[in-house]
């Protein structure tokens, strides 16, 4: 068992070093040519084999669509009726946790909506009408549907990130936990897609980066938030442990 720290510790989480690392290290796979190698291990002249398979595409696309948002409905209810863990949240970090998953999610949607980067399935070396122009090459259209950038359904794992800045400071164990459980979620909706060529992996990469620095920059306002009202509000009942 550990201790949960108390509300108002500082938490020594490097965020921004996190984060500058891994804008360093996308960046880097960006110039690698990485995401086409990997498109061909899955891919040929006559398309993805898996594009449509039934547990690629049937179980880990098609039937975890809902999933993310009912989760988030869930989130939204617990603001007012707290469950488990949760409970040893205050009301200002439930709230947190909610809006910062609605947040990531969007904020992942709307860059995808105006993205002209078309999918790896859409290439004329897989069978499509596209040529392979860089997600980060601003103007230049590969001639294929475009929308494809970044990765959308990936998100429905990441962008639960947020989680983990919501509870780091009462219960840094369950921020771990949640911490693993959002990347690891992510990570296999990313390869799904990556499978079935409905993404290069630098899409799922970047995904990550999005929710993370969105759950980031959401973390600061409700801890600004949270310095100006702690003087004005009774303090919460001392938490329980964090097994």
């Amino acid at each position: 068992m550990t201790n949960p720290k108390p509300a108002g510790t500082s938490p020594r989480t490097p965020v921004l070093f996190i984060s500058l690392i891994g804008l360093f290290l996308l960046m880097a796979w960006d110039h690698s040519s990485l995401d086409l190698g990997m498109a061909r291990w899955f891919g040929s002249a006559t398309g993805f084999a898996l594009e449509n398979h039934w547990f690629w595409r049937g179980v880990l696309h098609d039937g975890l669509r809902p999933l993310p948002w009912l989760l988030e409905l869930g989130l939204l209810l617990a603001i007012v009726k707290p469950v488990g863990a949760l409970n040893q949240l205050t009301a200002l970090r439930r709230t947190q946790l909610a809006l910062t998953t609605l947040a990531a999610l969007l904020v992942v949607s709307n860059i995808k909506l105006h993205s002209r980067t078309s999918c790896p399935s859409s290439l004329q070396e897989f069978g499509g009408m596209a040529s392979y122009v860089s997600h980060w090459a601003w103007g230049i259209r590969d001639g294929g549907d475009g929308g494809c950038f970044p990765a959308g359904h990936a998100s429905a794992g990441f962008a639960f990130l947020g989680g983990f800045f919501a509870f780091r400071q009462r219960l840094p164990a369950t921020a771990t936990r949640w911490l693993a459980g959002a990347m690891m979620a992510g990570l296999l909706l990313g390869v799904a897609q990556q499978v079935r060529g409905a993404h290069y992996m630098s899409h799922t990469f970047w995904t990550a980066w999005f929710c993370w620095v969105t759950a980031a920059s959401l973390d600061r306002v409700f801890s600004q938030i949270e310095r100006w009202t702690s003087q004005r509000l009774p303090r919460d009942p001392a938490p329980a442990l964090d097994l």
